[in-house]
């Protein structure tokens, strides 16, 4: 709606994200064992599976045919960019990074380094091979944030 609208938003925020994946049986891992999430469902016949950090919900969406199918290109193509996760703090973050750029068929574009005004700390990386059009962005808060 254009600026200025009297329309009220009756939405709270984003229950879950569908993800379409190239492999779901890597995807899956990388959410759980890598980002420690929990996966809460699956639908084999689908196939899918459900995983969640206990704030945001991810559906993963294994693609119909996995040797024949285009990776994500924000240059050309339209859709979801990146999906940007918070941590804690900024030890977090790091521990993330470390743990992402080991992950098999993961490359990062960059690590934790500051974002936009400074206000943030984040790190990009990128899911290839089978899974190329995912793309993750993990944030911390602010780098001086205390840990809980």
């Amino acid at each position: 709606m254009a600026e200025g609208s009297s329309a009220i938003s009756v939405t709270t925020g984003v229950d879950h994200i569908g993800l379409t994946v190239g492999d779901l049986s890597a995807s899956l891992a990388f959410f759980t064992e890598c980002l420690g999430w929990r996966l809460f469902g699956e639908k084999p016949d689908y196939p899918a599976a459900f995983v969640t950090d206990g704030h945001l919900k991810l559906t993963l969406w294994e693609v119909k045919d996995q040797t024949n199918y285009q990776g994500f290109d924000r240059r050309h193509n339209v859709g979801l960019h990146h999906l940007a996760l918070k941590v804690l703090a900024l030890d977090d973050l790091h521990l993330l990074y470390e743990r992402i750029k080991e992950w098999p068929s993961v490359t990062t574009e960059f690590g934790p380094e500051l974002s936009g005004a400074g206000l943030h700390r984040s790190l990009y990386c990128a899911r290839l091979h089978s899974t190329s059009a995912q793309k993750k962005r993990a944030l911390s808060k602010s780098p001086d944030q205390p840990r809980r």
